[in-house]
């Protein structure tokens, strides 16, 4: 059954959005660039008068981690100081705000999953503007959940499992990192799990558990054993696979450093919410037989060599 007022979902185009629009259905108004823009506080305005939400979901934000160290005002204006215009508006109108965040708010120094009360320290400008609007939103709005995620994938955008199943289609070995940990996370397993907290929020007026949650997929991995099992899962259904050759992220420089440890310790999310997050195995089960399932994707077997 449909609400009287919906959740607006900022941000249309990325994984998230699409998940939350997919599993929320018609309770959900998904907008994004050209419509709306982040960045631009009268854009917000109007977007929230007119619709009238009665929660908002904060889907909206610069990703790229790499691209990020290159573009840092970029990353901190839709990281940082739009969501914190946005909570500034949510505050003025009192609507909820659930906002994403990420990992790479911890350095991975912990040998244990991070908890909520754990110190972030950012290492990169991707985890610096991320941390920084989780602080800007809660000095902004009483009213927030920041919910912190882990190593998104889905059959959409761009991201870890689409990359490996399309490097598999010319390439017989591919080298990924073996000493990075953390939590794979399906979009549509996270989207289903953010409805339930936005469905907690609306259905009790004296909701008072604000403040930051993890959610990431159940269990721990490593990329290169992450890449191992999307190549299982694809050769299962007769899509492409490759050998995984596990290196040192040494051998891999990449402009943004990552966490060595970025796991995700769920169980506040438990306890509140009655959140049990799916194993990362069964996300990239169905995002496999998703991707593979798309006529679009098109992958075609390697090129045989030449003699």
């Amino acid at each position: 059954m449909s609400r009287a007022r919906p959740i607006l979902v900022i941000g249309n185009s990325g994984q998230m959005a699409k998940a939350l629009v997919e599993v929320g259905g018609e309770n959900i108004i998904a907008l994004g660039r050209p419509h709306i823009d982040l960045t631009r506080a009268a854009d917000l305005e109007r977007t929230i008068d007119h619709t009238k939400p009665a929660l908002v979901i904060n889907a909206a934000a610069f990703t790229a981690v790499d691209d990020a160290e290159r573009h840092d005002k970029s990353a901190f204006a839709l990281n940082c100081h739009g969501p914190q215009a946005l909570a500034e508006l949510c505050t003025s109108r009192q609507l909820p705000l659930i906002h994403l965040s990420t990992d790479y708010v911890f350095d991975g120094q912990k040998s244990t999953p991070y908890e909520e009360a754990d110190t972030p320290n950012p290492i990169s400008v991707y985890g610096r503007s991320k941390y920084a609007g989780e602080t800007a939103i809660g000095q902004t709005h009483p009213h927030h959940i920041i919910v912190r995620t882990a190593w998104v994938h889905s059959a959409v955008g761009k991201n870890f499992v689409k990359t490996m199943l399309n490097l598999a289609k010319t390439r017989d070995t591919v080298s990924v990192v073996a000493d990075q940990f953390g939590n794979p996370t399906y979009a549509p397993h996270l989207a289903q799990a953010l409805l339930q907290i936005a469905t907690k929020i609306l259905d009790d007026p004296g909701f008072e558990q604000w403040g930051i949650y993890h959610l990431a997929g159940a269990g721990c991995t490593n990329w290169a054993d992450f890449a191992k099992f999307i190549y299982a899962q694809s050769a299962l259904l007769g899509g492409p696979t490759a050998s995984v050759l596990p290196i040192a992220s040494a051998q891999f420089p990449t402009p943004a450093p990552r966490p060595e440890n970025s796991q995700l310790n769920t169980d506040k999310s438990r306890r509140q919410f009655g959140i049990t997050m799916p194993d990362w195995q069964d996300g990239v089960r169905a995002g496999v037989a998703r991707i593979l399932a798309n006529a679009e994707t098109n992958f075609k077997p390697k090129p045989s060599p030449e003699l």
